[in-house]
């Protein structure tokens, strides 16, 4: 956007004119219309000059005799005088000598934004530093990562076998041979490594694998290693086997080495799980709903309520969605530009809600009967 000062919020407004018009009657009437109205010192020619303002961005459609579209006001200022300002522009009712109604639709934090792509970033840059080839201290970072592991690393089943936390809601899994493994997997970024330890494959890990679209052995490149191999391969479904080099342990191995070895089953597993899925024509309504805020929700960081006619209750920062949810408020679908958390839920559910939409889910306990769906489930992401 061209504007050179430091945008803390981003103002959005439609407008609808019973008339055709050109992007220039819209602004001019913004700047004329709210000239004088809250003081000369928050007229938006002085508050430009000042770079509290940037450059108003206008999109227009036509039809016969209607002019429609949205402006972007990018602001420096402090979210009152935002707020000010995009009330002050809802109350112009003319655009040159036509009728005109303007609405607010959102004034957007855009740090939180930035905070998000920040965050992102130092993700990325987490994980290429995790796969460069570990330096002389091998054995001492090998110590260190499971502590800074301890978030990710968990247990699976009656047997309490090692795993990575990935293992409950990733669409893959991967087999390894023991607790060492799945935390070499971990520094290497790889959090749906399970460890079989040498026990009996019971009906968990069965179940587990089942609901899997695809598992993954990668077993040691010893003659033990072999042996494993051929009684996984007559007790559960395997679609990929991987080997360390001969000789070497999946568990010396560095986090490089494992990232070049599973690379390719990890990018076409990556592949899969983006292509939109909608396996069940019973989600055809739902994803319909989802479709109608998809497009403005995307990105936001929000969440927005609806009613059973769809029209909307209210739109909020996904923080402060439970707090917004309560009994008798109308609200039958929930969809948000987050994951479905537990708490989200519980809250959902006592409100009344029958419907919770968004991007993923968090390990639950209990969906207490709700309809869950991501928008990957819905075909429309």
């Amino acid at each position: 956007m061209p504007y050179s000062g430091i945008v803390k919020y981003h103002v959005k407004l439609s407008f609808d004119v019973d008339g055709l018009v050109e992007k220039a009657d819209i602004i001019g009437a913004i700047f004329g219309q709210t000239e004088g109205l809250l003081g000369p010192e928050m007229n938006l020619n002085e508050l430009q000059k000042v770079s509290k303002v940037g450059r108003i961005e206008v999109n227009t459609t036509t039809t016969t005799n209607q002019t429609k579209g949205d402006a972007l006001l990018p602001m420096s200022t402090d979210i009152n005088t935002a707020a000010l300002i995009a009330a002050a522009i809802e109350s112009i009712d003319k655009v040159g000598p036509f009728q005109a109604t303007f609405k607010l639709e959102a004034i957007e934090d855009v740090r939180t934004a930035k905070k998000k792509e920040i965050v992102d970033r130092a993700r990325e840059i987490v994980q290429k530093w995790s796969t460069k080839t570990i330096s002389e201290g091998d054995e001492m970072l090998k110590d260190v990562s499971e502590v800074t592991s301890a978030g990710k690393l968990t247990t699976f089943g009656k047997e309490k076998l090692a795993c990575g936390s990935g293992v409950f809601d990733s669409p893959w899994i991967i087999l390894v041979e023991g607790r060492a493994d799945v935390i070499n997997l971990l520094r290497a970024g790889f959090e749906n490594a399970l460890a079989i330890e040498g026990a009996k494959i019971d009906e968990s890990i069965k179940s587990l694998c089942e609901s899997k679209s695809k598992v993954v052995a990668f077993l040691d490149g010893d003659r033990a290693g072999g042996f494993i191999l051929k009684e996984l391969k007559s007790m559960v479904r395997i679609d990929v086997v991987h080997r360390a080099p001969e000789g070497v342990e999946v568990e010396e191995l560095t986090p490089m080495q494992i990232v070049e070895i599973l690379k390719d089953t990890a990018v076409d597993m990556k592949k899969e799980t983006a292509k939109p899925k909608l396996q069940d024509p019973s989600d055809e309504p739902l994803a319909n709903v989802a479709k109608k805020v998809y497009p403005e929700l995307n990105e936001s960081l929000e969440a927005v309520a609806l009613d059973e006619g769809l029209n909307e209750v209210f739109k909020v920062p996904v923080s402060e969605v439970v707090g917004k949810l309560s009994p008798g408020s109308g609200i039958k679908y929930l969809v948000l530009d987050g994951i479905i958390t537990q708490r989200l839920i519980d809250s959902a559910k006592q409100a009344g809600i029958e419907c919770v939409m968004g991007h993923r889910m968090a390990n639950l306990k209990s969906t207490d009967g709700l309809i869950l769906k991501t928008f990957t489930e819905l075909g429309i992401a």
